[in-house]
């Protein structure tokens, strides 16, 4: 896995036309937000706080397997039924744009790279992104809800593909998950592992500054 650093050649992202990213630690951090909403919800059944490895499950996985590993079978419907009526709102004061996004974006835009997103989230994703200041960057925007199969299955990456009439090997998969991981390599479209060295991919991106300054020179090069 090549990691990326500012001595890359940037013709080799050339014939990239599209980027798909994940959302929860790609285009932003929600960690410590995503800790807080699931341990609400322990709260609610008198269950203890969760540990390290319900945080990192719950951060990579979409709401109902989540709430299927948190909370003990018997309240599965109950806590399904909370999640319909909880007020997001109250979450996104926790989470915030992954440093170095917006001038990336901005770079992409303006070479005319097609982005979107590829979710495990459910409803919250377009109140996310517009509170952000992001909606306006990515379509289409692929959630659970959008799908019948959610990831890994490669269901979400094909609807980008078939809205962008693209081949698999025009586009690239932003992530910082195995789930991530396996939806691209299902996909057929080429992985970039985000800040997560744990991940086997066509490319280790450690942050987006330094993604940006090899497509910037691309850029200034005419690519």
């Amino acid at each position: 896995m090549i990691v990326v650093n500012d001595l890359m050649q940037p013709d080799q992202f050339a014939r990239f036309r599209g980027i798909i990213f994940d959302c929860d630690g790609v285009l932003v951090d929600s960690f410590q937000a995503n800790i807080w909403y699931y341990n609400w919800f322990k709260e609610q059944f008198g269950l203890p706080r969760m540990d390290p490895a319900e945080e990192r499950f719950t951060h990579i996985q979409n709401v109902f397997e989540s709430l299927r590993r948190i909370i003990p079978e018997g309240k599965w419907e109950e806590a399904f039924r909370l999640r319909e009526t909880f007020d997001y709102r109250l979450v996104l004061p926790h989470i915030t744009p992954e440093p170095g996004i917006f001038p990336f974006m901005t770079l992409l835009r303006d070479l005319g790279v097609n982005m979107a997103v590829n979710t495990s989230r459910t409803n919250t994703t377009d109140m996310l992104l517009s509170h952000l200041g992001m909606a306006g960057f990515f379509h289409p925007v692929v959630s659970t809800a959008s799908v019948s199969k959610p990831k890994p299955h490669p269901e979400g990456v094909h609807l980008i593909l078939d809205a962008w009439r693209m081949q698999p090997q025009d586009v690239a998969f932003i992530g910082d998950s195995s789930v991530d991981q396996a939806t691209a390599e299902n996909a057929g479209v080429e992985f970039w592992a985000y800040k997560n060295p744990r991940l086997t991919g066509a490319l280790y991106v450690p942050d987006f500054p330094s993604l940006l300054r090899v497509f910037a020179r691309g850029k200034r090069l005419g690519f």
